[in-house]
């Protein structure tokens, strides 16, 4: 029941903030961050939103999660995933001193990706969606606790 209340509020948060504006980048910033994989959310054939924490996952953390914002229109995000790093047109950024949102949709509108980082907290969401439009659709969303990487002079 935890894990339906979670996704659904994950859907309105995403949902609502997508529908606001799809691009408002208020900062300037580069940022990098490492991050801990807590636990992820799996939706697909075999799994039913079922939770699994980083112990039982081989996958445990990002090294290298950069962040670049240009005011009024770039977003550089890098670390998080190959999708990412690679694409160029983002279709929602949202740069403000509380949150990170963005989203991006391949050409053929069947993966997408999304993610959410709390500037305050840490805590980051990343959201992979697979086969959007069939029935067989899969979702992995991943928590993770971040912390901001102090640059070398």
């Amino acid at each position: 029941m935890i894990k339906y209340s979670v996704y659904i509020f994950l859907a309105l948060l995403f949902s609502k903030i997508l529908y606001a504006k799809d691009v408002n980048i208020a900062e300037t910033i580069h940022l990098s961050f490492f991050c801990e994989l807590d636990k992820k959310i799996i939706k697909n054939s075999e799994h039913n939103y079922q939770t699994f924490f980083a112990k039982d996952l081989n996958e445990e953390r990002l090294d290298e999660f950069e962040i670049e914002a240009i005011k009024p229109k770039t977003l550089l995000i890098k670390g998080l995933s190959i999708f990412l790093s690679n694409s160029k047109e983002l279709k929602v950024k949202v740069v403000n001193k509380d949150v990170i949102l963005f989203k991006a949709i391949d050409s053929k509108k069947k993966y997408s990706e999304s993610a959410i980082l709390d500037r305050n907290s840490g805590e980051l969401i990343h959201e992979i969606t697979k086969n959007i439009k069939s029935e067989n659709s899969e979702k992995y969303i991943s928590f993770f606790s971040c912390s901001k990487k102090e640059k070398k002079v």
